[in-house]
């Protein structure tokens, strides 16, 4: 299960699972017992910062800017709205004329934005950049139109590509990390969303010098105050 009520809330599990025996991201685990009468299991986890749904810091594309450590706590949570942009044709750039008509107005200052389309694709897959990838894009006019909203964060579902091509993935990384805002790649379960307007959090591990993190991603539909 991927959703749950708690009361008068709504919660949705936005995070792609992980299982060591299939992904083919560095994901191993190593368990044992360190002994003594009581049974005490540990487990060394050695994982790639960039695995499964995971948070990138600016720190990823500059050694000078800051990393998971440094960016503040409310950097990793907020309000969030999912766009899904159902105007533009197969592999079309996002543009900021289709940003305003998706968002209509409801994108504010200092808000999480999760991009998405109707044309679903696995991304880092063998089918990406090939025919069967229709995924829409974005490129440095994209980050420009975000930068300039003033988001916290950028989330990605499976109908954006993020791997077109480094003429594109350059200058739309660089131009939103160089102001501190922070990417999510890659959300699951956006459909199972009823809201496009909610509460969101994604805390990464709080280790000095880490670039990314894996996170744990929810939504939390029907608080009020992220409405």
């Amino acid at each position: 299960m991927s959703a749950f009520k708690m009361g008068n809330l709504r919660v949705v599990d936005l995070t792609k699972p992980l299982d060591p025996a299939t992904e083919t991201r560095r994901c191993h685990l190593f368990r044992f017992n360190t002994g003594g009468p009581i049974p005490d299991f540990h487990t060394i986890i050695d994982i790639t910062s960039h695995l499964g749904t995971h948070v990138e810091c600016p720190y990823h594309h500059e050694d000078n800017w800051p990393d998971v450590s440094a960016l503040p706590i409310t950097a990793f949570f907020g309000r969030a709205v999912y766009v899904n942009i159902d105007t533009l044709p197969p592999r079309s750039y996002i543009t900021p004329e289709s940003l305003e008509k998706a968002c209509e107005g409801k994108l504010k200052e200092n808000d999480i934005i999760i991009l998405d389309s109707p044309y679903k694709l696995e991304p880092f897959t063998e089918k990406t950049n090939t025919s069967e990838d229709k995924r829409l894009l974005v490129n440095e006019e994209t980050a420009i139109w975000l930068r300039n909203k003033k988001v916290k964060c950028v989330g990605f579902g499976d109908g954006v590509s993020i791997e077109n091509r480094n003429e594109d993935v350059k200058p739309f990384h660089d131009v939103l990390l160089a102001e501190n805002i922070v990417f999510l790649e890659v959300l699951k379960n956006l459909e199972l969303l009823e809201k496009d307007i909610f509460f969101m959090s994604y805390t990464p591990l709080f280790i000095k010098g880490l670039d990314s993190s894996p996170v744990r991603v929810y939504a939390i539909e029907g608080l009020a105050e992220f409405s």
